[in-house]
């Protein structure tokens, strides 16, 4: 009797003890959902006024080509030259930058000339807006933000105005919202400064100002670029629960209104859907605690020993003894249940299979040994649980192979959302034993049943899918298509055709200028290896090169390109070649052997051959193939470090090896009219280089614009389709022999 009342007690103590902890616990969600709320508010306040301060940032950045150049200084500084003014400064920004207004203006605000979507504006009334352009420009002097980096300051006339090391005086710009009659407008002042004759520069330098209208439509588009709905601007505050808001403010710090969004606050998500969760778990916890008073009184300890054992038996056969995760046969199992309920379901539906496999696994466990590797496997495995979603199944088929399993809806934009999370989840480094691993992953994507009913075939058309993501390099993923099975076998035609080519000698090489950007002259030739296909034309190396090197033709290729051009180019005029080495090619047993073995053969000058060498090169047993290139270098060969600042540790290359160039990556030429943060790199690489004492080349340059800008940044040499494409050797050989004035397409 006394045991019943005892046991009682226990159950009522805990029934009251569950009531409070639950008070408290539904106190303590509701107070950490309103600081998710705050949280999230401010986070997208802060986006908001980021994004906002780069539009305007990027704006004045396209205009450098024309407020950064010794020409612009000449033609408004004195009696204006109206006639360039208009075509330089009022039709071009209109046409191609997009500023619906625009004007020069003098330091002390007096307007030079104005002009009016492109054309001049006689009866531009500028006497309303004069005090807000005064305004910006104040700003503009006390803002402190140049384009480029300061050294310091020099007097220019009355006013201390920033210079660079090079002893260049840098533009200094600014932005701000306005309201003319009614209308909201972004103002952009930006002083016009010499790029190369800086004596131009006397005094304070006149000012470059557009006016942008800020129009529905313009709101609509930040809107979708930052992803938030109803973007606009409100005279007034909104409220807080309906809305979030930054403020637009002038350039003399007046209060205009507040850009406003409907903010996506995740309290009324998080109640919705831990709402029943949480009631589910009081009432289950109640049941058992009331038949658990019963039950655990007749257990016995044998059968709970036999029970866990046999949970943790039947667990070690479907999960990684490693990482915890289900093995192949676990996650098949699950596969072949999810397709089969979604098959018979009416509601309809998608499973996503993702294959991943970890880029440069094998080289962890070469070089730092298999202990480092299992750790990262385990450091994978938990990121992958906590970056993806809770109900996505994670499995691990052995190595550095995993597979996850989702299900959604969605088709192919649900794939792509799904891909860019698992690449997402593993672009942080990782930290094993004191090291930091930047270990990426490549990710191939197929989903049933529209594409497969059967997992095995899911399977493997989310190999197939993985294949051709780990073909376009690192930290990628790639969605199954039905072109890719006949894509394999294009593949294996191409790649009898590709070992037939080479030994028929149907290969040629082809070589691009480049130019030296001080004298507009030739300075030398890229060799670009190209293969014209009897049958199937012209086969790019985007094409070939991949086939190659997962055949195992890269070294020979790479040797047979090498004999080519030393003999090709051994009796040219004096000019550099350079040629690039494949990873593979540098890795190879016997690799600078040969080389030296090809300077005997074809008495070619090593002095005269630049090597050109990738960061992925340096990336994979990096001390095996810094001596390579040592030794290289002792030959008489120079080295150059392509494509720069599209790898991983670019500087640590620099500083543990000396190259000869730095070529800059065509990516950051493509946009650089558009984008500053590409021009500031652009410059940044150019600065580190002339230190360092390495010539620097921008590729792909191809325009006159994007020719102007890589010539500011302090770029000494450039290639691209504004000069020349790749040519065959008797075109490359006719131009070496062109007077010096003809030696050059376009110049700046």
């Amino acid at each position: 009797m006394s045991g019943s009342r005892r046991t009682d007690w226990v159950v009522i103590t805990t029934f009251i003890a569950l009531l409070a902890l639950s008070a408290a616990l539904i106190a303590a969600f509701q107070h950490s959902i309103r600081v998710a709320d705050n949280f999230t508010r401010k986070d997208e306040q802060q986006m908001v006024a980021r994004y906002l301060d780069g539009r305007m940032r990027a704006l004045i950045m396209a205009q450098t080509g024309q407020i950064v150049w010794d020409e612009t200084v000449r033609r408004t500084q004195g009696k204006p030259d109206l006639a360039w003014m208009d075509r330089e400064l009022g039709e071009f920004p209109f046409t191609n930058q997009g500023a619906h207004e625009s004007m020069v203006v003098r330091p002390d605000g007096t307007l030079v000339r104005a002009w009016r979507q492109g054309k001049p504006a006689d009866d531009y009334r500028y006497g309303a807006m004069r005090w807000q352009v005064e305004a910006v420009l104040h700003r503009a002097r006390t803002s402190g933000r140049t384009m480029g980096k300061p050294a310091g300051l020099r007097r220019l006339g009355t006013v201390l105005w920033p210079f660079n090391q090079r002893g260049a005086p840098l533009s200094r710009w600014t932005g701000a919202v306005a309201l003319r009659d009614g209308e909201l407008i972004l103002l952009t002042a930006a002083a016009i400064v010499p790029d190369r004759t800086f004596a131009l520069l006397t005094g304070e330098p006149q000012y470059f100002v557009t006016v942008r209208p800020i129009e529905p439509a313009m709101l609509h588009e930040l809107g979708a670029d930052l992803l938030i709905r109803d973007f606009r601007f409100t005279r007034t505050m909104p409220e807080a629960n309906d809305g979030n808001a930054v403020p637009a403010t002038a350039a003399d710090g007046t209060r205009l209104g507040y850009f406003a969004w409907r903010g996506d606050m995740p309290g009324p998500v998080i109640w919705r859907g831990t709402a029943p969760l949480l009631v589910s778990y009081i009432v289950l916890f109640m049941a058992v605690l009331i038949g658990g008073t019963v039950i655990v009184r007749r257990m016995h300890r044998t059968t709970r020993e036999l029970q866990v054992s046999e949970a943790q038996a039947q667990h070690n056969a479907l999960h990684d003894p490693m990482s915890g995760l289900a093995n192949r046969v676990h996650f098949m199992d699950r596969l072949r249940s999810a397709l089969g309920e979604i098959v018979a379901s009416e509601q309809g539906g998608d499973v996503f299979v993702a294959y991943i496999d970890l880029d440069a696994f094998k080289s962890v466990n070469d070089t730092m040994g298999h202990h480092v590797g299992d750790q990262l496997v385990k450091q994978v495995a938990a990121r992958l649980h906590e970056r993806l979603l809770p109900d996505d199944m994670i499995a691990r088929f052995g190595g550095d192979e995993f597979v996850i399993m989702r299900c959604a809806t969605g088709g192919l934009s649900a794939a792509n959302a799904l891909g860019r999370q698992i690449v997402g989840a593993m672009a942080d480094p990782f930290i094993v034993s004191g090291h930091s691993l930047g270990v990426t992953c490549s990710c191939g994507i197929s989903w049933g049943p529209d594409q497969s009913d059967d997992p095995g075939e899911l399977l493997r058309r989310a190999d197939i899918a993985l294949y051709r993501a780990k073909e376009g390099g690192r930290a990628r993923y790639r969605c199954y298509t039905n072109g890719m099975d006949a894509s394999e076998r294009l593949q294996r035609e191409l790649e009898v055709e590709l070992r037939h080519a080479l030994a028929a000698d149907e290969l040629e090489p082809h070589f691009q200028p480049i130019i030296d950007l001080a004298t507009g002259q030739i300075e030398g030739f890229e060799a670009l290896l190209r293969w014209p296909h009897l049958l199937r034309g012209n086969i790019t190396p985007a094409t070939f090169i991949p086939i190659a090197e997962q055949c195992g033709l890269m070294v020979p290729l790479g040797t047979w390109m090498l004999r080519r051009v030393f003999a090709e180019c051994r009796a040219w005029p004096s000019c550099d070649i350079s040629i690039n080495l494949s990873p593979l090619q540098i890795m190879a047993h016997g690799f600078v052997e040969t080389v030296e073995a090809l300077v005997q053969e074809t008495r070619i000058d090593p002095a005269r051959v630049i090597l050109e060498v990738t960061e992925s090169v340096m990336l994979d047993r990096s001390e095996q193939v810094a001596e390579s290139l040592r030794a290289l270098q002792h030959m008489g060969f120079r080295i150059a470090l392509d494509d720069f600042g599209t790898g991983y540790s670019s500087l640590s290359y620099l500083r543990s090896f000396q190259f000869d160039r730095i070529k800059i990556d065509r990516s950051f030429v493509q946009h650089i009219e558009s984008d500053g943060d590409a021009q500031a790199i652009l410059s940044a690489i150019a600065d580190l280089g002339q230190m360092l004492r390495m010539k620097v080349v921008a590729e792909g340059v191809e325009t006159v614009t994007q020719q102007h800008l890589v010539r500011a940044a302090g770029c000494e040499m450039a290639q691209g389709y504004l000069y020349w494409p790749a040519l065959p050797v008797t075109e490359a050989r006719a131009l070496l022999s062109l007077r010096p004035a003809d030696g050059l397409r376009c110049v700046g």
